[in-house]
């Protein structure tokens, strides 16, 4: 019976040991040390959750992202660190009795796993292509395999200074890029980046924009709501200088500047701005007084000869600003208050023409003045209708303007019978030349030839809606008023010859 009793307690023995592989070993405790970093640069992470299994003793990291387990009883374990934004991580720990174990989590953050977007494909303009406008549209291509947002950022550079543009953040794969130099290498670059990984850059494309143009005419085009400034040869070939997404008008060329002025709306206000001849660098004059006065499209301002200085209304004010946009000065103001809508400056910089009307745009006067605001001669003066165009001679003979004779006034400021004349301070007297001129059509925005001898104008119906064409016929008839007239460019206006 003994014998019977010993085995079945061996037995029992033998199978407790047997099922107590997984049982932790309470016969000796130890201690499990370690910190949290993450992975890329070793940073600590703070308030890392760190659980070990099996017993589920829960800590945190610190404030450098260490962590203690006391009295842990011998045996092996899992170590695991948790920590939003990060990928968990695990780690085996064997402890033994008065023992401390050191376990290091290097955590890598939940992304580290995403890949970055595809390598940009630069698409066109096509690498190292040739007489390319002034106004270019850049295109590419990249994915992104999980369908991440991509943004673009683009690197521009020219081999003519060691300017460098950024343009960023894009979202589109197409950006237009313009006031682009003529006969210039332009090199260009695109990067992307999902905003997780680091962004990644396309090779180098370049083009070269079209050689130098001597254009001599400028006019405008009414596009999407805005008036775009264009320059052209004698055989049409015109180059856009602005483009539509912003409202650009008047254009008036100096040589000795070798700059375009011209005038723009911004906020609400009309600036005078400068651009190059191709129309790069553009920069703005004026600020704190805009252009202003009756009717935006009426105003007009003037270049002093040299090229050094600017004038134009302000109401019933005249203001002279010099071309950096420096030395604003009050040099004009009419006695009634009637507001001054268009002025030129003579070529000796001597005489000063203007033409002046009421907040309607009729009352006109048309008349000269000295530098110093002393009345020198009055063309128009106490005559209904619509007036304007003024351009003196470079020798200070004549002006040329324009007058409604059928003396029409109406709340649209629409003209009737609007034709050219040359006055001549010699003779005091003025001469009609527009009587070439097709009945029911105006004559409008005259201005001499840079040779004087032929003036550019805009012909259009009188309804006030139809198209307008530019033509230029000579300063003098050849037999029985006839003029030579010619159309040179349609659907223009606001022209300039220089």
């Amino acid at each position: 019976m003994k014998n019977i009793l010993k085995i079945t307690l061996l037995f029992i023995l033998i199978n407790v040991m047997g099922c107590s592989e997984d049982t932790i070993d309470f016969s000796g405790v130890g201690k499990i040390t370690g910190r949290v970093v993450e992975a890329d640069n070793f940073n600590p992470i703070v308030n890392a959750k760190i659980v070990i299994t099996p017993s589920n003793s829960t800590i945190f990291s610190d404030d450098e992202g260490y962590f203690v387990f006391d009295e842990v009883a011998s045996g092996d374990y899992s170590v695991s660190a948790i920590k939003d934004g990060f990928l968990t991580s695990f780690k085996p720990a064997t402890v033994s009795s008065s023992l401390e174990v050191n376990v290091v989590f290097e955590m890598e953050v939940e992304t580290a796993s995403n890949r970055p977007p595809s390598t940009p494909e630069l698409i066109s303009p096509e690498d190292n292509s040739t007489d390319v406008s002034l106004e270019v549209e850049l295109t590419w291509s990249s994915k992104d395999i999980e369908n991440d947002t991509i943004r673009y950022n683009i690197k521009i550079k020219n081999d003519n200074n060691d300017d460098v543009q950024i343009v960023e953040k894009l979202l589109d794969t197409t950006y237009v890029l313009s006031n682009l130099t003529n006969g210039t290498k332009y090199f260009w670059q695109v990067s992307a980046t999902d905003n997780i990984n680091p962004e990644v850059w396309s090779t180098i494309y370049s083009f070269r924009t079209t050689e130098s143009t001597q254009n001599r005419f400028l006019y405008v085009k009414s596009e999407n709501d805005n008036n775009v400034i264009y320059s052209s040869d004698d055989l049409g070939n015109e180059s856009a200088l602005t483009n539509g997404t912003q409202n650009s008008w008047r254009p008036r060329k100096n040589l000795a500047a070798n700059k375009i002025a011209f005038l723009r709306t911004e906020n609400f206000e009309t600036q005078i701005y400068l651009m190059n001849s191709d129309g790069s660098n553009v920069f703005k004059v004026t600020s704190s007084v805009p252009v202003d006065g009756f009717r935006q499209s009426e105003l007009d301002f003037s270049w002093s000869s040299n090229g050094d200085k600017l004038m134009y209304p302000h109401f019933d004010k005249l203001y002279e600003i010099n071309k950096d946009g420096s030395g604003l000065r009050l040099i004009y103001q009419t006695s009634d208050g009637s507001f001054i809508s268009e002025c030129d400056w003579s070529s000796d910089d001597s005489i000063i023409a203007l033409k002046t009307n009421d907040s309607n745009g009729y009352n006109v006067s048309v008349y000269t003045i000295d530098i110093n605001g002393n009345l020198l001669t009055t063309i128009l003066s106490g005559v209904n209708g619509a007036a304007g165009g003024l351009n003196l001679s470079v020798d200070n003979k004549m002006l040329l303007y324009t007058y409604d004779i059928s003396e029409f006034e109406s709340s649209d400021y629409r003209q009737l019978d609007t034709r050219m004349f040359i006055y001549s301070f010699d003779l005091g007297t003025s001469n009609d030349i527009s009587s070439s001129k097709i009945d029911g059509t105006i004559d409008v925005d005259a201005r001499f030839s840079p040779s004087e001898a032929e003036i550019i104008f805009v012909n259009t119906s009188n309804d006030g809606i139809s198209q307008r064409n530019i033509f230029k016929q000579k300063v003098t008839n050849n037999t029985s008023n006839n003029y030579d007239r010619v159309e040179m460019f349609s659907n223009a206006l606001m022209p300039d010859w220089e």
